[in-house]
Formats: structure tokens, sequence, C-alpha cells
């Protein structure tokens, strides 16, 4: 007997229900990746960026003042008696420009730091120089490596890594879901082994970002990915469907916006300024910067974040071990009980027949 028109209307209205109560997730994305995206990078403009003014003279004290007043917050400006204690700024990242007055100004600043604040920095100043009549010379400190010119390709390859690593979350935590969680657990560290290596590649060999401090790069790579592996393995538990967009949700829309990959904080809403001083993206992208160009300056702190992220991740899992753990014995409590039932039920019926006979 064939089904009837009610049967069909009603599996096809069963099935749009279905479609549509997933199709929530993909439009939350959007939402979030247009409030993160937009909110972190459609209108960058300074505020308290640190820049120096070279000279200890009447005439740098009352530049600095000007440019203090002018800026109306946009600049912190400060000035030092020379210019080895400019470049020495420059490169322990305590300012992002250094303006030398004079017949030929010059305007110092490290790319290598961050080329959008650069490039902020240097707008100023060529308006500075220009109202004196004199063209600006700018001195690059601390240049990028030859094959990342923008500085940028520390944050393209926090993307691939952030990729690999939240993507491979949903495939361990489906695919894998009938696995115990250590097993688990082992493939995600496994897997960031593997995505921290190919990370490296892209950064050395494949595409030259970096021209030296390939190892530590690496292990701020692996460091990086099995924190999100883990988060993710352990949410998994708790979230099920939910999980790719939780992970979306720490490891790319608050990740990227705050990793200062583009735009450093002093560019970027308060908001992701503040996430920048404690989120992994951002201890990944500066931690790098510091061990390639800056000499390990800052770096232990760096390091501290990532490996407090990967220490939330060991948590993370630990706490959805025990939550496992907890259902599996309340699954066997409830099966020993159905059975428990059925046996008094099958006894009571042979009870029954027996004395029926």
């Amino acid at each position: 007997m064939s089904a009837g028109p009610s049967s069909a209307s009603g599996s096809t209205a069963g099935a749009l229900r279905h479609v549509l109560s997933h199709l929530i997730t993909p439009l939350l994305m959007c939402v979030g990746m247009g409030l993160a995206y937009l909110g972190a990078f459609h209108a960058p403009a300074p505020h308290d960026l640190r820049v120096d003014v070279v000279g200890s003279g009447a005439r740098a004290q009352v530049l600095a003042q000007t440019l203090q007043d002018k800026g109306d917050g946009a600049l912190s400006v400060r000035t030092v008696a020379n210019r080895d204690a400019a470049a020495d700024h420059l490169r322990t990242q305590q300012s992002y420009g250094a303006y030398v007055p004079g017949s030929k100004p010059e305007l110092m600043v490290a790319t290598a730091s961050s080329d959008t604040s650069a490039t902020v920095v240097q707008k100023v100043f060529t308006e500075v120089a220009a109202d004196q009549g004199s063209p600006l010379r700018v001195t690059d400190v601390e240049p990028t490596a030859a094959g990342d010119p923008t500085g940028q390709g520390i944050f393209f390859l926090l993307v691939a890594v952030s990729i690999g690593s939240y993507a491979s979350v949903a495939v361990i935590g489906g695919a894998g879901a009938v696995l115990a969680l250590r097993i688990r657990a082992g493939l995600a560290l496994g897997t960031s082994l593997v995505v921290s290596a190919i990370g490296a590649a892209f950064a050395g060999p494949v595409f030259g970002l970096v021209d030296h401090g390939l190892g530590g790069l690496w292990a701020m790579a692996w460091l990086y990915s099995a924190g999100i592996l883990l988060i993710g393995v352990g949410l998994h538990t708790f979230l099920k469907r939910w999980t790719t967009l939780g992970v979306m949700l720490l490891f790319v829309m608050l990740n990227f916006t705050s990793s200062g990959g583009i735009f450093r904080p002093e560019l970027q809403p308060g908001f992701f300024g503040a996430l920048h001083s404690f989120w992994n993206g951002a201890g990944f992208v500066e931690g790098v910067r510091s061990h390639v160009y800056f000499g390990g300056h800052a770096l232990g702190g760096h390091l501290l974040v990532l490996s407090l992220w990967f220490v939330a991740g060991l948590v993370v899992v630990a706490v959805a071990g025990s939550a496992e753990a907890r259902r599996r014995h309340e699954a066997a409590e409830k099966a020993r009980e159905t059975a428990a039932v059925r046996t008094t039920a099958v006894a009571e019926e042979e009870m029954e027949e027996a004395v029926g006979v």
C-alpha cells in the first residue's frame, strides 16, 4: 500500500524543519563574522600610539607637545635624548615611530613590529616635515624578511594553522566519537604536530616568511595548534553539533581580529585591544615577531599565553572525560534497571502461566 498525500506532506514538513534548524549555525556564523571582522577592521584609527621625538631642547619639547595636543588622544608623544635611545625603543616595541627633526628630518620605524602602524606614523610625520618645508627620509631599523614584505605573512600563517586545527576538531569529535576520549586526545596532539609542521614548511622553505628562527616558530605553532585541538575535542563532548560554531567564535571571530597581525591594538577598538593581551592568536603572532625580529624581547609573556591555553585544553579534556565517564555509568545503571524490570516481568509472566496450568 502506497503512502497517502498526508504522509508525504508530513515527511516534507519534517525534512524542512530539519534543514531550517541546521541553517541556524551558518547564519549565526555570518552574523558573528560580520560583527567581529567589521567591528575590528572597518575603521582603524590610532589611539595612544606611542611615538618619540628625538631631542632634548625646547624645539623638540614644543613639537612633541604640539603633536600630542593636535592628535587629541591619537598619539602618545614623548621626547628621547638621542637617536640610539629612539632606536632601542623601536626594537623593544616601546614605540612605533621616532622623528628626528632638523634640516633633513628623518623618521625611524620598525615595520617588523607592525607595517600598518608604521604607515600611520609615516603619514603623520610626512605632514610635519612638509610644514617645515623639508622632505622626510624614512629609516626602517627592523625590517621584515624578504619573503614577507608587508609583515602580514605571520598573520596569514596564523589563519592556515588555525583552520587546520579547528577543522580537525570536527573530524576527531564526529568521526571519532566512538573512540575513548584518551584516544581522541592523542589524535588531537598528533594532528597538532602535523599542522604545525605544515605551518613551519609554509613559513620557511615554501614562502620564506622568516629567514631564521624556524625551529622556535614551529614550537609555538605546535603549542598554539595543540591548545585549539584539545579545547575543541573537549568541548565536543558538551556542544555536539554546535562545536563548530563554538570553536569558530573562539579561534576565528575573536582570535584573528585581536591577534595584531593586521592592526595592532593601538589602531583598534578597545574590546579587541583588550583581547590582544591574553588571546592565543596574539600570543602566537607577537611571539613569532619577538623571536624572529626582536631578539626574544617579551617572548616569555607570549609563551606563557600559549602555554595557558594549552593547559586550558588539558583541563577541558579532563572535565569532558569525567562527564563521559558519568554518562557511561548512568547508562549502565539504566540498562541494569531495564534488564531487572524485564527479568521481573518475564518471571511474573511465567508464574501466571504456571498458575493457569
